[in-house]
């Protein structure tokens, strides 16, 4: 994916969150929850372009 196209995506996802925060009434807890759940699949979304979400595979938890 070139660079060009993944910057004009966090922008564009950066700006719907913005609009979301700014015109959409809701909770402070709801927003909050909504920007972190919108941080956490946007930084999965780079490693995965990095190639360094294919390392968090091997990880297990429990057996």
């Amino acid at each position: 994916m070139p660079l060009m196209q993944i910057v004009l995506t966090l922008i564009v996802v950066g700006v719907l969150l913005w609009l979301i925060n700014r015109f959409i009434p809701m909770q402070s807890t709801i927003k909050s929850i909504l920007n972190g759940l919108v941080t956490i699949v946007v930084v999965l979304w780079i490693l995965n372009l990095a190639g360094l979400f294919h390392y968090l595979n091997h990880f297990h938890v429990g057996r």
